[in-house]
């Protein structure tokens, strides 16, 4: 639980990094198998908690092709590629990804997106979400731009991951996991997480843009040094 709302009240401040700390945190006492349709449940909650409180400041102009890409990707890997155990690709490709946005030279381009392309960002984030769990650190390299403000990436962001979690739900249950067996963990670690992003959300008014992105790149290299350790104990 004191995990779970650490890793909500870092997402709250730094806007990432929070899901892929709460993963690596639980994976040391929930075996993987279970872990991720579990993950995917509390973050549902903990995400559509920090969507209510920031729901003013959602882009929709970038979640709607989104949510239609996620949708999509989610369902292929559900029917055809659930049951893989190589994980290794996607770790790999997050690592990539995670990597470049904390140490891009200042001369190359942040990731600025055009709306409808954020189709394929939710293909590949609804996709990788069914074999490796959280999609945060994938989300966040394509949110550390300066043309929004702070609050428009928590609240977008928070939408998108979201809206992956709950495609999870149907996913697993179709594969076979069984939710309710595990419905009081879920319930405690849910609460502690929605206490950790309320927390998190009143400080975020008292943080500069400046501060918010270098939070955001620190809790992005703590996600990629995760990733690193998976890929070389695997």
């Amino acid at each position: 639980m004191l995990a779970c709302a650490v890793s909500a009240f870092i997402s709250a401040v730094a806007g990432g990094a929070g899901g892929v700390l709460m993963f690596a945190a639980l994976n040391t006492a929930i075996p993987l198998r279970i872990l991720i349709p579990i993950h995917g449940a509390v973050q549902l909650i903990n995400n559509l908690a920090r969507v209510y409180y920031v729901r003013r400041y959602i882009r929709w102009d970038l979640c709607l092709p989104f949510f239609v890409g996620c949708s999509l990707g989610s369902a292929v890997i559900t029917m055809g590629m659930a049951n893989l155990a190589w994980q290794q690709l996607p770790l790999l490709l997050l690592a990539l990804l995670v990597f470049y946005t904390v140490f891009k030279p200042a001369r190359l381009p942040e990731i600025r997106l055009a709306p409808r392309h954020y189709f394929w960002v939710g293909t590949a984030s609804g996709s990788l979400g069914i074999l490796a769990g959280a999609v945060d650190p994938l989300l966040a390299a394509f949110f550390v731009r300066r043309d929004l403000h702070p609050r428009e990436v928590v609240a977008s962001k928070s939408a998108m991951q979201a809206w992956c979690h709950a495609l999870k739900i149907p996913a697993f249950i179709y594969i076979g996991f069984t939710f309710s067996d595990y419905w009081l963990l879920i319930l405690l670690l849910t609460v502690a997480a929605v206490v950790g992003t309320r927390v998190g959300i009143a400080l975020l008014d008292r943080l500069n843009s400046g501060l918010f992105f270098k939070l955001m790149r620190a809790a992005l290299l703590v996600a990629g040094l995760r990733f690193v350790y998976q890929l070389v104990t695997v």
